[in-house]
């Protein structure tokens, strides 16, 4: 039985075991209290060891870090903050941990953290973060089979580069240094593994397009990777995307789909994660005291999460958003790091400031500059209203984080889409089975891509998203 369950219990003097590692070991007069934490809950469970119940040297072994199991008998607590304790009758030791073990009782930095990614699991903060990041990422899939979307599983290895961008990790069996060559010097991928250039796929949307063209609607969820010399808070080289593709959507559909969808996973976690989202809630309040009055966040993370749920999302064009960012006091006084004109590719802090400061809500923009967005990404009748060609693509921003979600409605016209492929410096040789879609049947469809790692970030209130993955990938870095 584990301890959240044991924890559960009403205690009658019945014989318990319970196995986890040591938190913390003191003692008090002829008593010694051992606090003990398995993983399934944020809360310990003491175990108090009676003066002559364990002999001496078992008990010098024990020490934080040491992985024990205790039996005895489950009583009413005498201290306070807990209901229940054991009575230690008997004590096995699995593993002992030396005064050398990094998870001493007390506060570590998130840097030195990452450097002992192997063992921070074991500290409160970590085992609350991934307990939430399995509840989301259930919820994930619980949210799309409950609503008739088929769970597809598209390539990790893949000949064509789905954002047009070029930032990709190659995969080859060519020994280095080795690889053949053509007459004209570049390397003849015939000969490779594969027998052509391949990498490890940015995006499982071109394949998930191809899916929904039959199944209607499905989504993928798995890792995709970018070859970015990014080191900010907000990027990975490795990391979780979850991409939707409906068939017969437009983008209204689209933005209905993704706000109902962040909502229900969001509210799931309030729902299934209260004592890790109140123990991390506590941690950003003791962390915010030391920031000035102006610099601390206006609600609680509790507060924020429930905002994002029980308010609608503002939706409002690209356009739209650049007027109200030309007129607001930060691009007056020239505070915007990043100057603001029709055509720009929008940065974070114009993403944060239409989200936090003028609409205090999450933001969805539409009609994006087709000179800024993805090949296919579906094109908007030439208007009056815009400067320039739009396309029909939408982004979802959240308050701290700016965009975590991406999307569009797809050209499905094939002409135009050959069009812009062309335009882009495409080979359509290389797109051939997605251009098939456009030939045969073509169907309105739509989807749209969420990071996972930025979802987690922003519901577990972390400031950085290497804290909210197991083992970070990022430039210079693939420790563990």
């Amino acid at each position: 039985m584990q301890i959240k369950d044991i924890l559960q219990l009403s205690p009658e003097s019945q014989s318990v075991i319970v196995k986890g590692w040591v938190r913390t070991k003191r003692g008090q007069a002829n008593i010694v209290f051992i606090n003990l934490n398995d993983g399934s809950t944020i809360k310990n469970i003491q175990a108090v060891v009676e003066d002559g119940k364990i002999d001496e040297e078992t008990l010098k072994k024990i020490s934080t870090g040491a992985c024990i199991a205790v039996s005895g008998t489950l009583v009413a607590s005498a201290g306070s903050g807990q209901a229940v304790e054991v009575l230690a009758q008997s004590i096995e030791i699995y593993g002992t941990a030396d005064e050398t073990f990094p998870m001493q009782p007390k506060k570590h930095s998130l840097e030195f953290l990452r450097e002992k990614a192997h063992l921070r699991f074991r500290t409160n903060t970590f085992g609350a973060i991934f307990r939430i990041r399995h509840a989301l990422a259930f919820a994930v899939h619980k949210y799309y089979n409950d609503n008739g979307f088929f769970y597809l599983h598209t390539p990790i290895i893949t000949a064509s580069d789905a954002e047009g961008a070029g930032e990709m990790f190659r995969v080859s069996s060519f020994e280095p240094n080795a690889a053949p060559k053509n007459e004209d010097g570049s390397v003849d991928f015939s000969q490779d593994f594969f027998g052509r250039e391949t990498s490890l796929t940015v995006s499982g949307q071109l394949e998930g397009e191809l899916g929904a063209m039959a199944l209607s609607k499905i989504y993928t969820f798995g890792p995709t990777f970018r070859a970015e010399n990014s080191n900010t808070t907000r990027h990975l080289a490795e990391f979780w995307m979850i991409e939707p593709e409906v068939a017969f959507y437009d983008l209204e559909d689209n933005m209905n789909l993704a706000e109902s969808f962040v909502k229900y996973v969001i509210q799931y976690a309030l729902d299934n994660c209260k004592d890790d989202l109140e123990f991390l809630q506590n941690r950003l309040l003791e962390e915010e005291k030391s920031k000035p009055q102006n610099e601390r966040s206006e609600l609680t993370l509790l507060e924020k999460l429930k905002f994002v749920v029980e308010n609608d999302f503002e939706r409002l064009t690209y356009t739209e958003a650049i007027d109200i960012l030309l007129k607001s006091k930060p691009a007056q006084k020239k505070q915007f790091q990043y100057e603001v004109g029709w055509g720009i590719d929008l940065q974070s802090e114009h993403e944060r400031y239409l989200v936090e400061k003028h609409f205090k809500k999450p933001v969805i923009l539409t009609n994006y500059p087709k000179d800024i967005k993805a090949f296919y990404m579906k094109q908007d009748e030439v208007s009056d209203a815009t400067p320039g060609a739009t396309v029909r693509a939408m982004d979802v921003l959240f308050p701290g984080i700016g965009e975590i979600i991406g999307g569009s409605q797809r050209e499905d016209n094939y002409e135009k889409l050959m069009t812009r492929i062309n335009e882009v410096g495409i080979d359509p040789e290389n797109l051939w089975w997605y251009l098939d879609t456009r030939k045969f049947g073509s169907a309105p469809h739509s989807g749209f891509g969420l990071g996972f790692e930025r979802l987690v970030l922003f519901v577990t209130g972390m400031g950085n998203i290497r804290d909210v993955i197991p083992f970070p990938r990022t430039p210079k870095n693939a420790e563990f």
